[in-house]
Parts: structure tokens; C-alpha cells; sequence
């Protein structure tokens, strides 16, 4: 067990800094890697002294590859569903807190970003990717969902490219995640220790990005939106499915594309496709609050299920990668199933300031 804190706090200049320190977890977020960043920030958004955030990461692989599944993964089967819930509750919360934060909160990603750390970067104010920069919600792959504010910031991609991303679960480069919103500047990751320089300085926050951004040439899955949009217009899973299926057998220049997605959504938890796409639909008309309280609405169903565990058996536990999903197959998933997962809890509900 690594001694070093999980999380590191530092004051320079102008700025807070934070540091994402579990390098060797990929920077996985813990429950207390939680708890101490709302804390900071909380703290900074009242210090005057404290004029922008940085988030960092160690390491040279991942600014953050997620929520620490394995954790939430034990609690769930010894039953501890409270203390669980307590994990998600919080991290909601922290979503929230950096969706309306006060000053600039500037992500620095040269690396992986999916999943919780999607959710403690793609709601600040400024969002730099980095050469190594890859982001993914690949939640419908372990029998999970997307979250973190998925369901508001997946829907406000340019035309479908969030539901293809809810639905695949696919990794997206710098260039698309320009392209598409997920990040708002390319820097050069030889250049960054000049831009972290330069970011702790008075100079307006806008004013050090534009002076190190530099552009990027192809985003291939927004070029594809001519072809992505309408293969994934459709309002249920197995519509979409078909859709591509049908597109696979054309010949046409993006025939191969259709079929090897359609193989790809067919490996991922039926239940969890079609909350996704739930999501996404919805999503659109949602305010960011109502979207965090969906969520939490849906987290609280999943760890009564069967395909969360199962999901994270077979990808992150025993690695055999079969998962065997119950229900096996879309048809198989009642639209009341679904529709079980977004109704009001009655009480718990998350309760956003």
C-alpha cells in the first residue's frame, strides 16, 4: 500500500492546485479523494486570495480513469448499500459544486479520462487536453451507467455523438473532444509546465490558454457526423441497433464502421443500454440539477441489481470478460424495468444546494 496522500493541496501564486496522486490506480477516485477535494474547494471559492483552480494528476498515463469500482464493487455485496450510496451521494454533490463553481477551475487531462474523472474536469470552466488526452463513459460495458452529469453533458454533444458515446462506450481523442465540447483547448504537452507557469500568474485565465492553444487537424467522429447522426437517431437500443445492421450490409464507405459498432453495443449490459439511451433523450430537456438527481434516482436501483456486479466481475475482477448480463438481450428489457430506475425515491432523494 502506497503511503503517499491520494490527494495533494498546494497554494501558488494566484492559484489552488490540486494533484490526483493514485498513479498507480490510474488515479481512480476514492470516497476520501471525495470528501477532501469539496472540502478545498469549498475553502478556495471564499479565499480572495484564491483567484482560478488547477486540477492535475500524477503520473503520465491518466489524469483520472474513474470512480474506484472495486471499492463500491465490495460494499455492494456485503450489503453495506448506505455506504455505498454515501460514495455516490457525495461525488454528485462535488459534480455540482464544480458545475457552478465561482472562479475559473481549469482541468489539465494529458491522459485518460473517463467516468468520475470525466466528472471532476468536463464541468469546470476550462478543460486542456493534453497530446495523451482520451476520454470515454464506458459505464455500459461493467453493467453501470453514465454518470457524473452524463445525462446532461452527453445530450448537449453536437447532434448524436453523446448517445454513440453512451451507447459504445468508445475513447475519443483530443481533436473530437474539441469538436465536440468535451474539452475546450489543445496545449502541446511539451509546453504545459510553461502553461502551469504561466496559470498561476494575474494573467486572465483566457487570456494564458489562448496563448498556448494550438489547433488540431482531423476529429474523426465529428466528421462523421453526417453518417453518425442518423444511424443513432432512434428512441430505443434495439431500433439503433438495427440501423446499423442494415448500414453494415450496404457496402458503402461506412458499412465497416456500422457493423463493428453494432458488435460492439451487442457486448454491453442490455439494461444498462437502454437506461443510457434513456438518459441521453432526457437528458436534453433536464436542468443540470434534475439530470444529478436522475442519476442518483438510478444508482440507487443499480446496486440492488445483478448486472453492476457482474459487469465488474468480468472486466475488473476475474478479467475473463464474459460477462453473463441478466437480461441477456434487449427485448428482453421491459420499458416498465427501466422506467423502475428513474421513478422518485420517495425519501433519500440527492438534495443539491
Amino acid at each position: 500500500m502506497s503511503t503517499e496522500p491520494e490527494i495533494l493541496f498546494e497554494r501558488r501564486g494566484a492559484a489552488g492546485i490540486v494533484v490526483l496522486n493514485r498513479p498507480q490506480a490510474l488515479n481512480a477516485v476514492t470516497h476520501s479523494m471525495v470528501r477532501m477535494l469539496g472540502e478545498k474547494l469549498d475553502h478556495w471559492a471564499r479565499d480572495p486570495a484564491v483567484g482560478r483552480v488547477l486540477m492535475t494528476a500524477a503520473g503520465d498515463r491518466a489524469f483520472s480513469a474513474g470512480g474506484d469500482i472495486r471499492a463500491l464493487y465490495e460494499l455492494g455485496r456485503a450489503d453495506r448499500h448506505e455506504d455505498a450510496l454515501r460514495f455516490w451521494r457525495e461525488e454528485y454533490t462535488l459534480n455540482n459544486l464544480i458545475k457552478r463553481y465561482p472562479k475559473p477551475y481549469v482541468a489539465l487531462i494529458d491522459g485518460i479520462v473517463m467516468g468520475g474523472g470525466v466528472g471532476i474536469s468536463v464541468h469546470g470552466s476550462h478543460r486542456v487536453a493534453g497530446d495523451r488526452f482520451q476520454f470515454a463513459m464506458p459505464e455500459v460495458g461493467i453493467g453501470f451507467f453514465p454518470d457524473v452529469g452524463a445525462t446532461w453533458f452527453l445530450p448537449r454533444m453536437p447532434g448524436e455523438c453523446g448517445t454513440y458515446c453512451a451507447l459504445t462506450g468508445e475513447r475519443l481523442k483530443g481533436a473530437d473532444a474539441i469538436a465536440l465540447g468535451i474539452a475546450t483547448h489543445y496545449v502541446p504537452s511539451a509546453r504545459w509546465r510553461e502553461l502551469k507557469d504561466a496559470l498561476i500568474g494575474t494573467i486572465p485565465v483566457d487570456a494564458a490558454l489562448a496563448a498556448f492553444a494550438a489547433p488540431l487537424d482531423r476529429a474523426p467522429l465529428a466528421l462523421r457526423r453526417q453518417v453518425l447522426d442518423p444511424l443513432f437517431a432512434g428512441n430505443r437500443v434495439e431500433d439503433i441497433v438495427a440501423t446499423l445492421d442494415r448500414e453494415a450490409v450496404t457496402h458503402r464507405e461506412d458499412s465497416g464502421f456500422a457493423g463493428a459498432t453494432a458488435a460492439l453495443i451487442r457486448a454491453k449490459s442490455p439494461l444498462s443500454l437502454k437506461i443510457a439511451l434513456a438518459q441521453v433523450r432526457r437528458g436534453k430537456n433536464w436542468s443540470f440539477t434534475e439530470c444529478m438527481q436522475a442519476e442518483f434516482r438510478i444508482v440507487s436501483r443499480i446496486i440492488h441489481g445483478h448486472d453492476f456486479y457482474e459487469g465488474v466481475r468480468a472486466v475488473i475482477i476475474d478479467k475473463d470478460r464474459r460477462p453473463a448480463w441478466r437480461p441477456a438481450t434487449l427485448a428482453e428489457v421491459s420499458e416498465a424495468e427501466v422506467e423502475r430506475h428513474f421513478a422518485p425515491l420517495g425519501t433519500g432523494e440527492l438534495e443539491l444546494p
